[in-house]
């Protein structure tokens, strides 16, 4: 059983795409909820928001790429 190179390394771009969406997300909520009296907090949480679910998107479909790499499905 050999490795799919190509597919992992797809793989890893995608969670290394992942890794700065896990800390903005969690610091633009953050900052959102301390602005509460500005017009724009509700645009910060969504920006938030979205951030985050990227985040869990990429590091799903990195993790799906890598498996299919290594077990060549």
């Amino acid at each position: 059983m050999a490795t799919n190179k190509e597919q992992l390394t797809k793989g890893i771009k995608y969670l290394a795409g992942a890794l700065p969406l896990l800390f903005i997300g969690p610091v633009v909520i953050h900052n959102a909820f301390m602005n509460q009296q500005n017009i724009w907090h509700y645009l910060v949480l969504a920006i938030g928001i979205i951030a985050c679910i990227s985040a869990m998107y990429l590091m799903y479909w990195g993790l799906k790429t890598i498996m299919k790499g290594l077990f060549n499905d």
